[in-house]
């Protein structure tokens, strides 16, 4: 007893009775083996341009928020002062503007863990000493464990205005999640607008 194995034949996905020609295994393949490569190309490509665009947003948001936080530079007194001596090049020497985040300071601060010890909440006082308020003040807060060894920063934007030669305490602001082995904060402000 002998099975022929010779006799089987591959007879492709078309019937004869449907009317189009019959296509081997052989032909399937190749055409496989071109739509393949271009597949994996246009993949390939998609994923470039999406990891593009994602890295894209974080830089901009960032570059848009110091942007709005900063605000427009106060710029110098057009007016040259009559005493202001020439330099080299026949220009005067003009003052530089203090940015309104130099009058700000953060007189007293803690912090405690909320949200189930992964928030922090950061409780201060700022102090602004300068001629104008501020608004859309930017702090800082560094945390770090018990030993010193720094472990995360976070900021948060302040959409509050704090009046010119005056203070105001902020209360369990939230400035986000800390890692669980954070033991000490250090916030200071890093941006604001006059109003």
């Amino acid at each position: 007893m002998s099975i022929e194995l010779s006799r089987i034949e591959l007879t492709g996905l078309g019937d004869a009775s449907s009317g189009r020609p019959e296509k081997s295994a052989a032909e399937y393949l190749r055409s496989g083996y071109v739509w393949l490569p271009a597949a994996l190309i246009a993949g390939m490509a998609a994923w470039a341009l999406l990891s593009g665009y994602v890295s894209k947003p974080a830089e901009s948001e960032e570059a848009l928020a110091n942007a709005v936080v900063a605000g427009p530079a106060v710029a110098p007194a057009p007016s040259v002062l009559a005493f202001d001596p020439p330099t080299a090049e026949g220009e005067a020497i003009v003052p530089e503007a203090t940015a309104p985040v130099d009058g700000l300071r953060i007189s007293s601060q803690y912090w405690r863990r909320g949200g189930l010890g992964s928030n922090a909440l950061v409780t201060f006082t700022l102090r602004n000493s300068n001629d104008y308020a501020v608004k859309d003040i930017a702090i800082s807060c560094a945390f770090s464990r018990r030993d010193g060894s720094h472990l995360t920063d976070r900021s948060r934007i302040i959409h509050d205005i704090v009046n010119k030669r005056s203070r105001k305490t902020f209360a369990r602001l939230h400035v986000g999640f800390v890692n669980v082995n954070a033991s000490k904060a250090k916030c200071s402000p890093i941006a604001a607008r006059p109003v």
